[in-house]
């Protein structure tokens, strides 16, 4: 389930980032102390969007950092980071991000049934107001609770 890969402190609300780098970097670091990735799964998803383009942005203001397992993902988990001001990605459909649940998974499947769930969240559109208007990270891990 969706909300057993996040935990409160993996949830960052109205985060300051310079640009579309900084926000991934920003997104991850709560994975990062929380041992659930290393470094260098930062640095893959941040060099595959220079590469590829913005593939992280899945849809209107959404940003799902990720990048493949054996490039330092070491546990399942998801962060969310609302930041206070949306940057621009380069996916001109769906700019500017607002919102980035940042991913890691240990393998191919595990996350699967979860993302499932962060697809009708996403469809949602009283999570984007829970998302807009929390004052603490239980307000929105709350809310994914109640939906599952």
């Amino acid at each position: 389930m969706l909300s057993e890969m996040i935990k409160p402190e993996f949830i960052q609300l109205d985060v300051e980032a310079l640009d579309w780098e900084d926000a991934i970097r920003r997104s991850a670091e709560p994975l990062l102390n929380g041992g659930k990735i290393t470094a260098d799964y930062i640095e893959k998803i941040i060099e595959t969007t220079q590469t590829l383009g913005p593939y992280i942005v899945v849809t209107k203001h959404v940003a799902l950092p990720h990048a493949p397992t054996q490039c330092g993902a070491l546990d399942l988990a998801m962060g969310i980071t609302t930041l206070k001001n949306p940057v621009v990605s380069g996916n001109e459909s769906n700019d500017p991000v607002k919102y980035l649940f940042c991913m890691s998974a240990k393998d191919s499947e595990s996350h699967l049934e979860s993302m499932a769930e962060l697809v009708n969240l996403l469809s949602d559109q009283r999570f984007y107001q829970i998302l807009d208007t929390a004052e603490k990270p239980m307000d929105i891990l709350n809310y994914i609770i109640k939906t599952e």
